[in-house]
């Protein structure tokens, strides 16, 4: 009986430890949530537009172009990024592309995803996917692993005929990303995101320091410390387990080994 309830105990605490990791494998929020959304892009790394997750930014440009945008993603985190280039009604046949760098500015392979498309002539547009690899709180220096901190979008014609170069064209942006839990957890950290220092100017204030500061851009609810993830708390439930497994084959093999009582007089 003591046996039974100890199991129905550690079967409550499986779920209540569940609960949480389901919370946050959930989508993002609605961009329309979000406000401020940006409406240009940047034209190199230095001056990429920084974007948050889940928002959808748009930008006007010409083809031919480099768009540049930033968004953060920190560890155990595996990111998409989608584009969608709108083209004009006219227009001869151009290949699009879509490249992630990150924070080393080190282009990061994508997993699957379209991140080449040709759109025919008279497409109305071409949309474009690239899916990362989960980013690792630490890696070795001989990797090319993604790591914590600011990770770059640039979107670019790679094949545009000569007639179709500087035509207006429209482009959106949006970044997702998928919590792949304990599962990605590694046994170190950073000391700091690999996050771009964005150079301060004293102006005319001669008490001012002049130096760098971190870019504003970062996860809503911080950047990650590194140690701790779910994991932890299922290895805490399966000793848990292993404990009551143990002490129930005691208890079954104690009862099985006791000798018969004789009655008396027999």
């Amino acid at each position: 009986m003591r046996i039974t309830r100890a199991l129905s105990a550690a079967v409550l605490l499986l779920g209540l430890a569940a609960a949480p990791a389901a919370a946050d494998s959930s989508p993002s929020a609605d961009p329309s949530d979000k406000g401020g959304a940006p409406t240009a892009a940047g034209t190199s790394f230095r001056t990429a537009t920084e974007i948050e997750q889940g928002q959808r930014a748009t930008a006007n440009a010409s083809a031919g172009d480099y768009l540049y945008w930033s968004f953060p993603a920190d560890a155990r985190q595996r990111p998409t990024v989608k584009a969608t280039v709108k083209l004009p009604g006219t227009h001869a046949a151009q290949t699009w592309r879509i490249d992630v760098y990150d924070g080393l500015r080190r282009r990061q392979a994508c997993q699957w995803g379209a991140q080449t498309r040709t759109a025919p002539e008279g497409t109305p547009s071409v949309e474009l996917a690239c899916v990362l690899r989960t980013v690792r709180a630490w890696s070795e220096p001989w990797a090319n692993d993604p790591l914590p901190g600011t990770y770059y979008v640039r979107l670019t014609v790679v094949n545009l005929p000569t007639s179709d170069l500087g035509v207006p064209v429209g482009a959106e942006v949006r970044v997702d990303s998928k919590d792949m839990g304990g599962a990605a957890a590694v046994d170190g950290s950073l000391a700091e995101p690999l996050v771009p220092g964005v150079a301060m100017t004293s102006g005319r204030d001669d008490d001012a320091e002049r130096g760098a500061v971190l870019s504003a851009i970062e996860p809503e609810d911080g950047w990650s410390s590194g140690w701790w993830s779910d994991r932890w708390v299922w290895t805490g439930i399966g000793a848990v387990l292993a404990a009551l497994a143990g002490i129930g084959g005691y208890a079954l093999t104690r009862g099985s080994g006791r000798p018969s009582r004789v009655p008396p007089g027999a």
